[in-house]
Order: structure tokens, then C-alpha cells, then sequence
């Protein structure tokens, strides 16, 4: 113990008193009777996903308020940080992994209809990120305070929608379609935009901006099909093809998850990039 290190916390702030720590440390309830000694690795595994999540909810809504003012290094600043939280998310997974079939197996009636399924944040990240839903929000009818976080991600342009807006006022040829669209709608591909990318693409030192950004959404997208897919991975080898507890298909179900895509015109463009154009 040095000399100047600091002992009395009557007044001053402690660690644990900041991180509220006696409230995270004891925000782990294990259901199974007697109780099996790996649900506590199952509880923590979800509940710092969740944490992760609200932060990269935290960031992704601070990197449309800086598309929508044209505020473009720092929308990219954070983007930097929302992928090494996806790492971070996705590497995880492997913990996870070591719960063995039969390890799970003690505890896993106890779970009742509670799944991941239900994770209200992870809905409000695929909202900002354009995945639009509605009739997800009938799963927490009687959460206020979750569906209310839907709702306010369902009614805001979505991420792609500001990146699109900020193209528009900096010259590009964006449709009038998806400028003026329904933003509580899912984007669906736009074969109109995919030229709009090209260009981009096409004269990469004159709008390098534009095209960092782009690469960084298709950066982010891959990181969420990495996610998607190591989570796929997990519940193969934890349950099989088994119901998900919340009553999905299980596996079935994340597998036709890894065909979703938030910015489909980024992954078309590459198949025009160095084509002939008609009529040249």
C-alpha cells in the first residue's frame, strides 16, 4: 500500500460505489433446484451482452445525430468503437460454448419461455440499424419501458437512413423514394441507389469520405453476421435442432436470420464495380 493511495470513503467516491457494484454483483439469480453450478456462467454470459448492447444502442444513436449534421469523421469515430464492442459481443460466444449438452441440459427447464428471443435491445440495435418490425413491439405489451424504447427506434430514421440523407445533401443522386419514405418501414433493396454507390466506388480519392463510410457500414454488417452466425454455432452445439425455449424454431430460426442485411445496395454494388456501363 503506497502512501498517498486513498482509505477513506465516508466522503470520498470508491469504486464500487460509482459502478454501483453491490447491485450488479447481486443481479445474479439462478432458478434451477438444487442449483446447478454453470447457470451462473449462463446468467453472466447474457446479462454482459445485454450491457454491450446498450452501449452500441448508446453509440449508434450518437452516429446518426452526427450523419444527420453532416458531423462525418466523428459518425465514423464512433463506428470504430460500435466494432470492437461487436468483437467483443461475438467473442463470447466461445465462453459460452464450453456448457456442454448435458451441462445445459440440469438447468434448462427451469428457463421456462424466457430466450434470447425476447432481448429488447438487441430488437431496438436491428431498428437503428434498418431492420424494421413492428409487430415485434406485441412482445412487450406489457413491458412499458422496453416498448417504449421500440417504439422511439422504430419511429427515427434508421442509420441508413441518415447516411442516405447526408449522400443527398452532399451532391449524390440519392432517389427521392428513400428520402421521403416511410422510416417505420424495413429499407428494401433500391436498384436505383446501387449507380449512386458505384460512382462513389467508381472515384474513390474524390469522395473518399463517402466511401470510408460505406465500407464501415459493410464493416459493421459483417460483424453482425459474425455475431449472428457464432450464436447459430453455439445453439447447434448446446441443444441441436431443438425449440428454442421462447418458442422458436432454434437453430432454424438463426440460420434464416444469417439471410437479413441492413444495407443490401453496399453488397450489389461490388458485383458493378468495374463492368461496362450500357450504352458506353
Amino acid at each position: 500500500m503506497e502512501e498517498g493511495i486513498v482509505r477513506d470513503f465516508r466522503q470520498n467516491l470508491s469504486y464500487g460505489a460509482y459502478l454501483h457494484l453491490d447491485e450488479v454483483l447481486s443481479a445474479q439469480h439462478p432458478v434451477s433446484r438444487p442449483e446447478h453450478h454453470d447457470e451462473l456462467l449462463f446468467i453472466v454470459q447474457h446479462q454482459t451482452s445485454e450491457l454491450w448492447l446498450k452501449l452500441v444502442l448508446h453509440e449508434l444513436r450518437e452516429v446518426a445525430r452526427r450523419l444527420a449534421a453532416d458531423e462525418l469523421r466523428p459518425a465514423l469515430k464512433g463506428l470504430a468503437r460500435v466494432k470492437h464492442i461487436q468483437r467483443q459481443l461475438t467473442d463470447q460466444w466461445s465462453v459460452l460454448a464450453t456448457l456442454t449438452p448435458s451441462e445445459y441440459a440440469e438447468f434448462r427447464r427451469f428457463l421456462g419461455t424466457s430466450s434470447g428471443f425476447q432481448s429488447y435491445q438487441y430488437r431496438a440495435v436491428e431498428f437503428t440499424l434498418g431492420n424494421k418490425d413492428a409487430a415485434v413491439l406485441a412482445l412487450f405489451d406489457e413491458q412499458p419501458d422496453a416498448r417504449a424504447l421500440l417504439v422511439d427506434a422504430l419511429e427515427r430514421p434508421s442509420l441508413y437512413d441518415e447516411f442516405l440523407r447526408h449522400l443527398h445533401r452532399h451532391g449524390h443522386d440519392v432517389p427521392a423514394a428513400l428520402l421521403e419514405r416511410d422510416v417505420t418501414a424495413a429499407h428494401v433493396f433500391t436498384p436505383e441507389l446501387v449507380p449512386v454507390f458505384r460512382r462513389i466506388y467508381e472515384d474513390a480519392h474524390r469522395f473518399w469520405e463517402a466511401y470510408e463510410a460505406c465500407e464501415e457500414l459493410v464493416d459493421l454488417e459483417e460483424n453482425m453476421q459474425l455475431w449472428r452466425f457464432r450464436h447459430l454455432k453455439t445453439v447447434e452445439r448446446t441443444i441441436g435442432t431443438r425449440r428454442g425455449t421462447g418458442g422458436s424454431s432454434g437453430v432454424g430460426f438463426l440460420r434464416a436470420a444469417l439471410d437479413l442485411t441492413f444495407f443490401p445496395e453496399l453488397y450489389a454494388v461490388r458485383s458493378e464495380i468495374g463492368r461496362p456501363e450500357t450504352g458506353r
